[in-house]
């Protein structure tokens, strides 16, 4: 394969995209005092804005969906865990359901209020009984599929870009 330009030639590369995010770099070739401008153009994946209604329909349908799932009443397993977030993890391998969106927020803030407690380090399973800590999560289920609002749920949709990090998969979609 033939090389077109002469290897002592400066190269400009320039993208076709006419953005106006364009990025300039100066790349030295070897040390030779020569330097090749390199023009690239960075479109970032444009964030998904999803208008308040559809949210509200989505949340709807979610609520409407938790509702229709039963909580467990046989619950006899003793689950070792080392934080809230890792029984929520089990809980829902254990029982092949998923958790509501309001019960993982407050898995997550559980294991945050330990942070810089004297036990932080400490299995939580050694501090609280693993039996107490399940029947803990399963009323805070009960309570979210059962009473919260799907207006409320949309609400925190809309304030948290990132809220379907906590939404377990098993979701229908619009």
């Amino acid at each position: 394969m033939k090389r077109t330009v002469p290897w002592s030639e400066p190269v400009d590369l320039i993208s076709s995209d006419d953005s106006s995010s364009d990025t300039d770099m100066e790349v030295n070739n070897g040390g030779h005092g020569h330097r090749s401008s390199l023009t690239v153009s960075i479109n970032p994946p444009a964030k998904e804005m999803i208008p308040e209604d559809v949210l509200i329909k989505r949340a709807e349908m979610y609520q409407e969906y938790m509702k229709a799932i039963p909580i467990p009443s046989h619950r006899g397993s003793v689950i070792p865990f080392s934080s809230w977030m890792g029984l929520g993890r089990s809980i829902k391998k254990l029982y092949g359901q998923p958790l509501h969106y309001l019960t993982n927020i407050l898995l997550k803030q559980w294991d945050e209020l330990r942070v810089g407690s004297e036990d932080e380090h400490m299995p939580l399973d050694f501090v609280i009984h693993p039996c107490k800590a399940e029947a803990s999560i399963w009323l805070a289920e009960e309570i979210h599929r059962r009473t919260s609002s799907h207006h409320h749920v949309a609400r925190l949709w809309l304030s948290d870009p990132m809220h379907h990090a906590f939404v377990d998969p098993i979701f229908p979609q619009l």
